[in-house]
C-alpha cells in the first residue's frame, strides 16, 4: 500500500497523552486523508475527546509521546494558533456562551485570524457576502448572525454554530467532537445535513461519536473503535452497525 502524502492527510503516530498525571491515550495510530470521512467511536472514558483536545493543544492535555504530521510538520510542536492556520479545526462538544459578542463579529475575527488577513484587507461588506453564501449553503437564517455567541442557543443551534464556523473557515481537516451530543433526532439530522454539505476532496473529517444513529446521516468511509486509549479495530461503515448490535465489549482487546 503506498504511503499517504502528509500534505494531504493528518497522520497520527503512536500518540500518548496524559491528563493530571494519568495516561489516557496509550499509542494511537490514525490517518485522516483529505476527501474522506472517518468516524471514531468508543465508550465513555476511552479517550475520544482527549484525542481531539490534544491535537488542537488544549491546556492540561500533556503529550508524552508520538506525533501528528500535517503539511510535513508535527502539529504537536506548534502553538495553538499555528495549528489552526495549518488548516485543522475542532468543533467542540460543549461550545461556550460569550454574552455581548455577536456571531457576525466573532466569525469575522476568526476568519481574519485564520487567513492571516488585516482588518482593512477584508471589509465587513465583503465578509457579509461570504457569510451569506455559507448561511444559504447550511439553510440558516440571516438573523442568526446578529445574536450573541451561543447565548440562549438551543443545543442544536450551538452545534449548527460550530458547523457554520467550519463552513466559513474551510479547514482542510475538521474534527467534530460528538456533534450529536444532547440533540434530539431532528437536530441530529439538521447538523448532519450541514456536515454533509461541507464534504469534498479538499477536506478530511473526523467525526467523534458514541452512537451509530449519527452515522445513519453522515456516512463515513471508515470507522475506528477506541478502547482504553488505543484503536482496537478499524473497518468500513458496517462496523458501526455491528457495534449497534453487539456493543463495545466484543471489540475490546482486538488488535
Amino acid at each position: 500500500m503506498p504511503a499517504i502524502d502528509n500534505n494531504n492527510a493528518l497522520i497520527i503516530k503512536d500518540l500518548h497523552v496524559s491528563v493530571e498525571g494519568r495516561e489516557i491515550l496509550k499509542g494511537v495510530d490514525l490517518e485522516i486523508p483529505k476527501g474522506e470521512v472517518h468516524a471514531l467511536m468508543g465508550p465513555n472514558g476511552a479517550g475520544k475527546s482527549t484525542l481531539a483536545y490534544a491535537l488542537l493543544g488544549r491546556p492540561g492535555y500533556e503529550v508524552t509521546g508520538g506525533e501528528a504530521i500535517f503539511h510535513g510538520k508535527n502539529l504537536l510542536e506548534l502553538p495553538v494558533d499555528e495549528r489552526a492556520r495549518e488548516g485543522v479545526f475542532l468543533a467542540f462538544q460543549y461550545p461556550q456562551e460569550i454574552p455581548g459578542l455577536k456571531v457576525f463579529h466573532f466569525l469575522r475575527s476568526a476568519y481574519l485570524a485564520y487567513k492571516g488577513l488585516k482588518v482593512e484587507e477584508f471589509s465587513p461588506m465583503k465578509f457579509m457576502n461570504l457569510l451569506n453564501e455559507k448561511l444559504e449553503l447550511l439553510k440558516m437564517k440571516e438573523d442568526f448572525i446578529s445574536r450573541y455567541l451561543n447565548e440562549g442557543f438551543s443545543g442544536g443551534e450551538k452545534k449548527r454554530m460550530e458547523i457554520l464556523q467550519m463552513a466559513v473557515l474551510e479547514p482542510e481537516i475538521a474534527i467534530l467532537d460528538e456533534p450529536d451530543s444532547g440533540l434530539d433526532i431532528d437536530a441530529v439530522r439538521i447538523v448532519a445535513n450541514g456536515v454533509n454539505s461541507l464534504r469534498g476532496p479538499e477536506r478530511g473529517i473526523l467525526v467523534i461519536t458514541h452512537y451509530q444513529r449519527l452515522l445513519n446521516y453522515i456516512k463515513p468511509d471508515f470507522v475506528h473503535i477506541l478502547m482504553d486509549g488505543k484503536i482496537t479495530k478499524s473497518g468500513g461503515p458496517e462496523l458501526a452497525e455491528e457495534l449497534e448490535e453487539t456493543g463495545y465489549e466484543v471489540v475490546e482487546g482486538i488488535g
